[in-house]
Formats: structure tokens, C-alpha cells, sequence
């Protein structure tokens, strides 16, 4: 199913999906809005229930591995692809939010681009949210330890975005965090690219594809 929903459709959308815990994932390529758009999301129904604990976004980014273990391995140059991620260790997060007991807080973490590393227990999931909104790159894919992930959300949508603008929006996110204009450049080309292509090749898989850019409400 394709289409371009106002934001009010979406929130709808994720308030009706059934059951005490639901897991709503947002796939789309790098630079796609999928971080705005879960943040906009989990503000409008913590907004509807009057409620701070009633959603939370748990992002997958928190997975990156860190810096010096991608040294370790030969692939900082590369950040950003599949297999510079703990996979296997988002997929035991997935199960663990899907399984929480009543009486237990889940610490996810997150990713501080700042300093361009995963801090670990950032995000706070309460027994009592309903709604936790994960996105990331690849929330689809079908192979290796990503393979088991897409199974354990209730619904994955994609957010396909325009490439030219999604081109632009990287440049200027490798800018803000420290690289020269041509270096960011030479980034999404290098690395970006090629993901973003991986991940266009998934979107067959979600329930729901967002084309164009979503007209989501500032804050």
C-alpha cells in the first residue's frame, strides 16, 4: 500500500493497532525524515493520552557499534552499513520490550551525534507505554541477524522521502557534525548511497510506504 497520509491519519493508524504493547517500526533510507517523524508520532499520542509514558521512541541507531570496535574490524569507513551495527542485540531488545514484565523498566540505548557513538541506557520504556516506535535503516532486511527483526514489530512503514532532498539533508547533517562540505559530499556518495539503495529494495516488505515529504507539526 502506497501512499501519502496526513500526520492525523498516522497517529490514528498507530493508536488502533490492538494489543497492551505494540511495537510500530519506521524503515526508510538515511536522511528519509524517519527520526522527525517518529518523534512527531510519539509526541501527538503522548499528547492524546495526557500521558508522558505512553509512547516512547526507542531508536535503532542506539545499535551502532562503537567507534573503536568498527576500528577493530576495518569498517569505520563504512559506518553506517548492516554490518556495522549489533543487529543481533536490537532483535533481543525487540523481544525484551515485546515480553516486558509488569514490574520492570527497559533501558534502551540511544545514539549521540555529537560525539557520533551509541550511549547505553538512554530511553526509558515504563511496563506501562503502549506504544514504542523504533526506527532505522533496516528494520527490513532479510538477511543475517536482521532477518528476525521485521517479525517482531506489529506494523513496519517505510518513509521513502525524495532522493534529492534526502541527498541534501545528509550533506548538511555531515556538515553540522564536522565535516567539510566536500567531505560530507563525498560521504553520502560513498557510504550513504549504496545503503539508501539497499534499503529502497526492501520497502516491498512494510505494511504501509509514506511517499513525499509528510507535512508533520512543528514543536
Amino acid at each position: 500500500m502506497s501512499a501519502a497520509p496526513a500526520f492525523a491519519d498516522l497517529v490514528r493508524r498507530a493508536l488502533a493497532l490492538p494489543g497492551q504493547r505494540v511495537l510500530l517500526g519506521l524503515a526508510g533510507p538515511p536522511g528519509a525524515g524517519k527520526t522527525t517523524l517518529a518523534r512527531a508520532l510519539v509526541a501527538a499520542v503522548r499528547a492524546a493520552a495526557g500521558d508522558e509514558a505512553a509512547a516512547q521512541h526507542v531508536p535503532m541507531d542506539g545499535f551502532h557499534l562503537a567507534d573503536v570496535e568498527l576500528d577493530r574490524l576495518g569498517r569505520r569507513a563504512r559506518k553506517g552499513a548492516p554490518d556495522t551495527f549489533d543487529a543481533a542485540g536490537y532483535a533481543a531488545l525487540l523481544r525484551r520490550l515485546r515480553e516486558q514484565p509488569p514490574e520492570e523498566v527497559v533501558y534502551a540505548p540511544a545514539f549521540d551525534r555529537e560525539i557520533e557513538q551509541p550511549i547505553a541506557g538512554s530511553v526509558p520504556v515504563h511496563p506501562g507505554t503502549r506504544l514504542v516506535v523504533s526506527e532505522g535503516n533496516y528494520l527490513l532486511l532479510g538477511d543475517g541477524s536482521w532477518a528476525g527483526v521485521r517479525g517482531l514489530f506489529d506494523e513496519v512503514w517505510f518513509v521513502a522521502g525524495d532522493a534529492a532532498l534526502r541527498t541534501e539533508r545528509l550533506v548538511r547533517r555531515h556538515e553540522e557534525f564536522g565535516k567539510e562540505p566536500d567531505a560530507a559530499r563525498a560521504w553520502v556518495a560513498a557510504v550513504d548511497a549504496p545503503n539508501a539503495d539497499l534499503v529502497d529494495g526492501t520497502a516491498s516488505r512494510a505494511d504501509l510506504v509514506l511517499t513525499g515529504d509528510l507535512d508533520l507539526p512543528t514543536t
